[in-house]
């Protein structure tokens, strides 16, 4: 199941590589990944329109892989390396997140909406989107607006798991103990996630991160504010996700510059960057364009509004990949459903038809999942992979693509396969009705003046903490998210990484990184286990 390796040039220097990584197409571990794949884009779909979660499935994709390899049969034996375990828990997840979020939820918009004929070239659409969505944070993971370094909390947690499955001893007490102390807050109905996500995070991010949850969850009861109501949040996502997407231009034309470059490897991380944002611009427009015609929307609207929506379209799906991919890096949560109603918004403010607004919801909507899914993956895979060497870590990332591009495969055939007797049934994802019933309402200039309003205090709060610390975005993303006990458990996260910081030896703190992924896993077994016992009693 492995094969000596040489990467390309451009990857390796034209060095020939001595080590050799698990293929995701060798015949053994291409059943595990296709198996795999359709268990969890069926359970992404189910929950997601039984429950109206999405759960994380990576860490059943790694089990599933360590329980086979201990089976006395050859077939299974591969199975024992971790390097494989990477690329089932890969492609359980891509297929799961892909599934439910990029395709699923997508789709239902226009047939709730009362066109179903538009649901076909919808998903051709959307499955396009998602593919590229994959592709290019492959292409930036690693780079400077999204560094391998950064915490992307999900990829650390499935990461100690499987060193700990692997390796056993002090770490995998430490884990155990993690994972019990998740599981037990998760019966509790704590949000143990947001507690493990802080002891690892970045400080300002999580710090931002929490107070912005805990001011969405009280500002009513604290100040007779309902700041969903005045756009409160929406305005300043609007605002910090300008500023981030100037950030990160910045990064390419500061890093592409000569006399700024430091080193030949930030040259071609750079460089990486900047043409992985030069396709993905033209893959967006590419989309619209294909989306515009397989839908009619070419015959409703003006050649100049065909264009404007064609431009807008593009720019909102990268502008939401960019905000999505952010939020999930440093805290493990994206706000894509939020976001994706902001752009509806904005679109509804520049006067788009209700018809062209339904490709937009859904548009947006499919873009961003699949990018952040993917950065957590590749987050597992550069952890267990650090001491093998810049080719072996390249080789891996290449091999989780592949991997993930299966996962994404299956997906548009399970969702192709099952959308008619879900819908049929009147079983949709929840947040397309909110979808639907906004598009239907319509917008006033008193809703523009408070977006523009609240979007000056998010660009400031993103300007301030820049692209390292990400404190707009991520604020904003707390303010998004109604959930005020999980702003208290990032605090007291914060709050317990402090005490350690303070009074435990260096040398054991590295303890903290392993128990934090613990608790992560922890949290996403248990709702996961009780999520699908929820979704089968339904």
């Amino acid at each position: 199941m492995t094969h000596p390796l040489t990467t390309p040039a451009e990857e390796s220097g034209g060095a020939e590589v001595r080590y050799s990584h698990p293929r995701a197409l060798a015949p053994s571990n291409l059943i595990l990944v296709i198996l795999l794949s359709i268990f969890g884009a069926i359970v992404g779909i189910q929950m997601l329109a039984s429950l109206g979660i999405t759960p994380s499935t990576s860490l059943i994709g790694a089990l599933a892989a360590m329980s086979l390899s201990r089976l006395p049969l050859r077939l299974f034996k591969g199975f024992r390396s971790i390097h494989v375990q990477i690329l089932a828990q890969t492609s359980i997840s891509s297929a799961t997140f892909g599934a439910a979020n990029s395709l699923f939820l997508p789709i239902g918009i226009p047939w709730l909406f009362g066109l179903p004929e538009m649901v076909a070239p919808m998903l051709v659409g959307i499955s396009l989107a998602m593919l590229l969505d994959g592709w290019l944070l492959y292409r930036m993971y690693d780079t400077p607006a999204f560094p391998a370094s950064n915490p992307w909390p999900p990829g650390v947690a499935a990461a100690e798991a499987i060193r700990a499955g692997d390796k056993g001893g002090k770490q995998a007490w430490t884990l155990l103990v993690g994972l019990l102390t998740g599981a037990a807050g998760a019966l509790l109905h704590l949000p143990m996630s947001a507690f493990g996500v802080a002891l690892i995070g970045g400080f300002g991010a999580m710090a931002a991160f929490g107070v912005g949850l805990v001011i969405r969850g009280y500002s009513e009861a604290w100040f007779g504010l309902n700041i969903s109501a005045m756009y409160l949040p929406h305005g300043m996502m609007i605002g910090a996700g300008l500023v981030a997407l100037f950030q990160v231009s910045r990064i390419i034309f500061r890093q592409g510059s000569p006399r700024r470059s430091s080193t030949t490897a930030a040259d071609k991380d750079s460089a990486r960057l900047s043409k992985a944002m030069r396709l993905g611009a033209l893959g967006y427009l590419g989309i619209m364009i294909l989306l515009c015609i397989g839908t009619g929307l070419y015959t409703q609207m003006t050649p100049t509004m065909l264009l404007c929506f064609v431009l807008y379209g593009a720019f909102v799906a990268f502008v939401h990949e960019l905000i999505v991919g952010i939020a999930a890096m440093h805290s493990g949560w994206f706000p894509a459903f939020a976001v994706a109603l902001i752009t509806l918004l904005i679109g509804m403010l520049l006067g788009f038809p209700p018809v062209a607004l339904v490709v937009l919801a859904g548009f947006s909507t499919a873009t961003g999942p699949a990018f952040a899914d993917m950065g957590f993956d590749l987050k597992t895979g550069t952890i267990l992979r650090a001491g093998e060497g810049e080719a072996f870590d390249l080789a891996g990332r290449k091999e989780q693509l592949i991997a993930a591009m299966i996962g994404f495969a299956v997906a548009i055939v399970v969702v192709a396969l099952s959308y008619h007797l879900y819908f049929s049934r009147g079983e949709f994802a929840p947040i397309n009705a909110a979808y639907v019933a906004t598009i239907n309402a319509g917008i006033s200039a008193d809703v523009a003046w408070k977006l523009a309003m609240w979007a000056i205090p998010g660009a400031i709060l993103q300007f301030v903490g820049g692209s390292r610390q990400q404190l707009g975005v991520l604020f904003a993303t707390g303010l998004l998210i109604a959930s005020p006990l999980a702003g208290w458990m990032v605090l007291s996260g914060i709050l317990v990484r402090m005490l350690v910081n303070r009074f435990v030896a260096p040398a054991r703190r590295k303890d903290l990184e392993v128990f934090a992924g613990g608790v992560i896993a922890g949290d996403a077994l248990l709702s996961f286990f009780s999520s699908a016992i929820g979704a089968l009693r339904k």
